[in-house]
């Protein structure tokens, strides 16, 4: 068994990112197995080295410790723009202008406009024009969104299959995933990549064999699952794990700096302190 850890620099880590990480470090310790850090600061506008160095200590203070090198996704950059370049080699990506106030604006009907585990479901524009249609560039443009076209997904008919140690085996179809997700972006004109992408070629390039992280994130783990068939890449077991909330049952953000790990600390609690508020056995 190999999990991992994957945090973003932007801000302190709080008793949900406790939670899952010891989660993950516990499952691989049990089974002999192997834990990895990530380090996922794609968004190179958010991501602080501070922070970083923070995660780092914190981790070390909850007793969690790491296999090295550390993966972080922005020395990783070149791999991303290799998968991007392919699948717009395949013309399976195509470029959206869009902001989100277009998208609103082409989401008159009333059945339109629902949400996916990728924000609002795009409704296509940029994939119906003209332009596209008559004109596809050799290479990927880096100044704008990259789309994966799902009209145009190879072998639609067999359908998506995962694994959650917690809710099961989950099946869906190609036509579910265009009704219910839409054409996801794969590339960001900010970043370069998205974190779909992106996630989805670190946990193959780390061996990852057990996706732990929180049931948020269950309904994006369907784009993930399309991404690695399409990319020839396995597809992990995945334990979506209950997110820890505040006192008003709402799930905690890095902007809830009263619940930082830091903070906890600096006050005097104990590693087995912090296991015991998210509800783990203290050793």
């Amino acid at each position: 068994m190999i999990t991992r850890f994957a945090p973003s620099p932007t801000g302190p880590l709080h008793l949900g990112h406790a939670y899952s990480a010891l989660l993950a470090y516990d499952m691989a310790c049990a089974a002999g197995g192997q834990f990895l850090l990530r380090i996922e600061d794609i968004d190179q506008s958010r991501a602080r080295p501070a922070w970083e160095a923070q995660i780092y200590d914190d981790l070390h203070w909850l007793g969690i410790r790491w296999e090295s090198p550390v993966l972080r996704q922005s020395d990783n950059l070149d791999t991303y723009f290799r998968a991007i370049d392919q699948l717009w080699w395949d013309r399976l990506l195509y470029r959206c202008d869009c902001t989100r106030a277009n998208i609103q604006a082409a989401l008159s009907a009333p059945q339109e406009g629902a949400y996916g585990p990728d924000g609002i479901i795009y409704p296509g524009t940029c994939r119906n024009t003209q332009e596209m249609r008559d004109h596809y560039p050799q290479t990927p443009p880096r100044d704008a969104a990259l789309r994966l076209d799902l009209t145009t997904y190879p072998n639609g008919l067999a359908p998506f299959t995962f694994n959650d140690t917690i809710k099961g085996e989950t099946t869906f179809t190609l036509k579910q995933a265009q009704s219910e997700i839409g054409d996801f972006i794969v590339g960001r004109k900010d970043s370069g990549t998205s974190y779909h992408l992106s996630v989805v070629l670190d946990d193959a390039a780390q061996g990852i064999t057990d996706v732990v992280r929180g049931e948020d994130l269950f309904e994006a783990t369907k784009i993930h699952v399309m991404l690695q068939r399409l990319l020839g890449l396995p597809t992990p077991t995945y334990h979506h794990h209950r997110l820890i909330r505040d006192d008003m049952g709402k799930r905690l953000a890095k902007r809830d700096d009263a619940r930082a790990i830091a903070k906890y600390r600096a006050e005097g609690a104990t590693p087995n302190g912090i296991k015991q508020m998210v509800g783990l056995a203290a050793v």
